[in-house]
């Protein structure tokens, strides 16, 4: 008796395929938007004619105002739909950096970042929670694919901000050019994107769900201790993105006296690395599945700025942040993908708190990691790099291991 020819499964529709391009549009576009600010700060400091100090403290209005508002992201999804969240909320977030150039004093700038901040962390995970609904009707792992598109976004937005400081365009200019070309990106894309409930592509949930279905208390006891692991793995990914951002330049001028240029190229490995890895981490992710490969990322962290740490010289330096970028590029996709498939929880209340906690991973790293070099040497410091990548490969185990 011959063996029946097995199938492959259908493709995605083209619904699916139109749907995917828009998350990814957004993604970038989001992406894009508030970098073109960035390469502006220069001007905007001189322009309001404040210290480094004052600069700083309006800066950290940004992620202040995503820690206040982050937790309202669940309910705005539950009363709006993720898509209207996500593509409206890019046109409010354009409207908002308007209000960046005529702002009379750096009190003025800080309550406008504090907005932008709030409104960031809503459309970050409405745009997360519908990138998911997409996956779900793929099959396959691709939201790693759209991180990736938000980092090209990031980086097209500071060379269009680089060009206009260069171009000398006056800022007032230059924010309304982008505040027009990326909202006219993201009403395009609200045309293409799923319509319909939250919960209109999920399944039943598979096997290996990290939370067992036995009775809505357990559930509940089981959905915190899994959202606090989650929590955490999502800080480790923050950790380590701040460790290129905010410290990479200073050890190697500081402690390797590399010069100026060179110095800048600890965040560019990192930064690099991560997007290459989740440009290409879906098929990777696909292949071994999310716990093994945030596991064995997290090791690759540990171990790569371990060496660099130890043997301290520029080149190995810069591989060893590039090894960090590369360990942790899947990890927060992965968190929130585990955190959107907990049962027992509402529509986006697992992605809203492991997104809440990420950005409280932002905020608290820098002191951490300063209050140690202080006492001791940036050098020690950086060694929270290793231990966000030893803690990633361990708490790993929570998370699903499948597409």
């Amino acid at each position: 008796m011959l063996a029946s020819p097995v199938t492959a499964p259908p493709g995605p529709t083209r619904q699916a395929r139109l749907a995917r391009a828009a998350v990814a549009a957004v993604f970038l576009t989001n992406g894009a938007l508030f970098a073109n600010v960035v390469p502006r700060y220069p001007q905007i400091k001189a322009e309001l004619g404040v210290s480094n100090a004052l600069l700083g403290t309006a800066l950290a209005a940004m992620p202040l105002g995503a820690l206040l508002a982050g937790l309202f992201g669940a309910a705005a999804i539950r009363r709006f739909g993720s898509a209207r969240v996500a593509a409206f909320g890019i046109v409010l977030l354009a409207a908002m950096t308007l209000t960046i150039p005529v702002a009379p004093n750096w009190v003025v700038f800080a309550a406008a970042l504090g907005l932008i901040g709030a409104l960031d962390a809503v459309i970050d995970v409405a745009q997360n929670a519908h990138g998911l609904r997409v996956q779900r009707l793929y099959r396959r792992s691709i939201v790693n694919s759209f991180h990736g598109l938000w980092s090209v976004g990031a980086v097209l937005g500071g060379l269009m901000g680089s060009a206009a400081a260069g171009l000398r365009l006056p800022l007032s200019l230059h924010l309304a050019i982008s505040a027009l070309l990326f909202s006219a990106v993201a009403l395009v894309a609200f045309r293409f994107l799923l319509p319909g409930s939250e919960d209109a592509e999920r399944s039943v949930v598979p096997d290996d769900a990290p939370v067992a279905t036995a009775g809505r208390r357990a559930v509940s006891r089981a959905a915190i201790g899994m959202l606090a692991a989650l929590g955490v793995l999502a800080a480790c990914g923050a950790l380590v993105e701040d460790a290129g951002a905010s410290w990479g330049a200073l050890y190697l001028s500081d402690n390797l006296h590399a010069t100026a240029a060179t110095a800048g190229l600890a965040f560019v490995a990192l930064q690099v690395a991560m997007t290459a890895g989740r440009l290409t981490g879906d098929r990777v992710v696909d292949r071994f599945g999310q716990r093994t490969v945030v596991r064995s990322g997290g090791i690759l962290a540990a171990v790569g700025m371990g060496v660099a740490l130890a043997v301290p010289s520029v080149p190995a330096t810069l591989a060893g942040y590039a090894a960090a970028g590369l360990g942790v590029a899947t990890l927060v996709p992965a968190a929130m993908h585990t955190a959107d498939e907990l049962p027992g929880l509402s529509a986006g209340t697992g992605l809203t708190i492991v997104s809440w906690l990420l950005r409280g991973g932002f905020l608290l790293s820098p002191p951490l990691v300063g209050v140690i070099a202080d006492h001791s040497s940036l050098r020690v410091g950086l060694l929270t790099v290793v231990l966000a990548g030893t803690v990633t490969a361990v708490l790993a185990r929570v998370l699903v291991n499948r597409a």
